[in-house]
């Protein structure tokens, strides 16, 4: 459970991300997309300038929690590899996530399901004690890979322990986008077990923001004061647009 709010309701959940370097600029954005009432918000610890020091990151951490007040929070810091935007090391990215779980303000984390088993292990071991649920994603920023590849990529992660699974890719056509649809409808109609985040980037992929839950997709990442990946909505727009879709409390 994400806090009070469970993906798999009337419509997808809207998640905002929280990118920025400095701690007083991260502390404002906060509030003021808190302000935006988005179902989740997610901080990109990867976007801090002071990503290697863990107490300096802790700290901001709280602060965050304090401004955003009981909106649920999705703490990541992805890897480079995956669109990140610093280079950690494997052990540094363990023991930030680690440190996180374990402080009390977070509600769910994220990391990419191409880490090592023994990482994977590490992380959901430590998130199973503190009843963190554990979403494991895989980034494809060049193409769409096949129908099979990417059904066989959500299993993968739900045999890895992920408590929700999230495959984001890039379109090269619109075809492609019709291929996330079908593989986001097939691993829901076949009862995966596990909400399912399935994204196609970039600005033919941004329909999959809007209609994504029509085929099963329960979570969906606007832009509030910035993106943090190509083909987010601005977060009114996406609102206006998922409308006539869902049914909005």
């Amino acid at each position: 459970m994400i806090s009070a709010v469970v993906p798999g309701g009337a419509r997808p959940l809207i998640c905002l991300p929280l990118v920025a370097a400095l701690p007083e600029t991260i502390l404002d954005h906060a509030g003021r997309l808190a302000a935006m009432q988005p179902d989740i918000l997610e901080w990109r610890i990867d976007g801090y300038a002071e990503i290697d020091n863990i107490a300096s990151s802790l700290r901001l951490l709280e602060g965050i929690r304090r401004r955003i007040g009981t909106l649920p929070l999705l703490f990541t810091c992805r890897m480079s590899e995956e669109g990140g935007g610093a280079v950690v090391s494997a052990q540094h990215r363990l023991e930030l996530l680690t440190a996180a779980i374990g402080s009390g303000n977070i509600d769910i984390v994220d990391t990419e399901l191409a880490n090592s088993v023994d990482f994977l292990t590490t992380v959901r071991q430590v998130a199973r004690v503190q009843n963190i649920p554990l979403l494991l994603s895989y980034h494809n920023f060049r193409h769409t890979p096949d129908e099979e590849v990417l059904i066989d990529i959500l299993h993968r992660a739900v045999s890895a322990g992920a408590d929700i699974a999230k495959i984001a890719v890039m379109p090269n056509n619109a075809a492609d986008v019709l291929t996330l649809f079908r593989v986001t409808n097939r691993v829901r109609q076949a009862g995966i077990g596990v909400p399912l985040v399935t994204v196609a980037m970039g600005q033919i992929g941004a329909i999959s923001r809007i209609a994504g839950g029509i085929f099963g997709s329960e979570i969906t990442f606007a832009a509030g004061l910035e993106s943090s990946a190509p083909g987010q909505i601005p977060i009114a727009e996406l609102r206006q647009a998922m409308a006539p879709l869902y049914a909005f409390s």
